[in-house]
């Protein structure tokens, strides 16, 4: 007898460097309400580029997005360049940043910081 399995797909993979360093930066500011939120607007290189975020409240038309005591949010309008991707936290030559790796992105700059569609 075989079961059926259900996949519920996630609108971001965070992944434990990511969690680790929102978890760390919730300690340090003494404030386990602190959501880091993510979101897309215009501009950059490519067209479009990320941002991010430290917020306290969530609102109407978030995705709220929880693993291990930490929530990623996204909003409404930047939800559908997003869903997919991943959050990732690197510490390197560049310095140490949230970056976001978008499977939706048909080019990206240098950097990552801009993408198009």
């Amino acid at each position: 007898m075989s079961v059926i399995q259900t996949f519920t797909p996630s609108a971001l993979i965070v992944t434990d460097r990511a969690v680790t360093k929102v978890q760390s930066l919730k300690a340090e500011e003494n404030n386990e309400d602190l959501k880091l939120r993510v979101y897309v607007t215009g501009g950059g290189c490519s067209g479009f580029q990320y941002g991010f975020s430290f917020e306290s409240e969530m609102a109407e038309d978030d995705t709220p997005v929880s693993r291990d005591g930490v929530t990623v949010l996204i909003d409404s309008l930047s939800y559908q360049y997003l869903a997919g991707s991943t959050v990732d936290y690197e510490v390197d030559l560049m310095g140490s940043r949230f970056v976001i790796t978008n499977p939706n992105a048909s080019t990206t700059c240098g950097c990552g910081a801009s993408f198009s569609i």
